[in-house]
């Protein structure tokens, strides 16, 4: 379970990286649950163009979803929690979201079918190696340095007073067999990693129809990634 991560907090990485414009706010380096954090999604306009009219000619080609970076909480706020409390509770606990059962849990399952998929960027992740018999936070992250972009899902909670809240989920899957993720998180469990997309399908995850989504639920080549423990735990 992927709990802390390290932001891209260089404002000048996010247009070249994501092809997005730089945060309007400073983005903190760490990020835990319930924290505040950016995500890239659809751009709303985006979104709620009216569809052109059937021919029948060919259709052009489609374009790509207009991307946009938004601000939220680490920790994502299900639709039909009832109140600001509640939802303090439950964000804690949904910091990630597995993929296997993300259609069907109720606590995932209307931002996915509701096509509300988004791009978390990260430099790094943490995760704690118990091999030794003590947790020991290792900093995990591309061999190349670059930014990652890891699948999540966003949702959008409103208050019967309302306050809203703006949240988002990473999306997971099974590490079992990962040549780097199986040496993490405690013996007995099951490997989980972040769902970490390549950069040339960012439009396509962003713009995929629920039922295409899953297919880009896959594991990180693990040549890809480099680990090295973190000398001292910061907050």
């Amino acid at each position: 379970m992927s709990t802390r991560y390290e932001s891209v907090h260089s404002a000048l990485l996010y247009p070249d990286a994501f092809r997005v414009d730089a945060p309007a706010v400073a983005v903190g380096r760490e990020v835990w649950p319930r924290q505040p954090g950016v995500f890239i999604r659809v751009a709303t306009a985006h979104e709620t163009e009216p569809a052109e009219e059937a021919t029948d000619a060919d259709p052009p080609p489609r374009e790509p979803p207009k991307r946009e970076l938004s601000a939220g909480q680490f920790g994502l706020v299900p639709r039909w929690v009832k109140s600001a409390s509640d939802a303090k509770l439950r964000s804690t606990k949904l910091v990630n979201a597995r993929s296997e059962t993300v259609t069907t849990s109720n606590n995932f399952r209307d931002a996915w079918l509701a096509g509300q998929r988004c791009i978390v960027p990260m430099r790094a992740f943490v995760e704690d190696d118990w091999r030794s018999g003590k947790a020991v936070p290792t900093r995990i992250n591309r061999v190349d340095g670059a930014p990652m972009g890891v699948a999540g899902l966003w949702e959008s909670w409103t208050g019967a007073e309302g306050e809203v809240i703006v949240s988002y989920t990473l999306l997971t899957v099974n590490a079992n067999s990962h040549a780097l993720m199986n040496r993490y998180q405690q013996a007995g469990n099951e490997k989980r990693m972040l769902a970490i997309l390549n950069e040339g399908a960012y439009d396509a995850w962003l713009g995929a129809r629920p039922e295409k989504a899953k297919e880009f639920m896959r594991a990180y080549p693990a040549n890809w990634l480099t680990a090295n423990p973190m000398e001292k735990s910061r907050q």
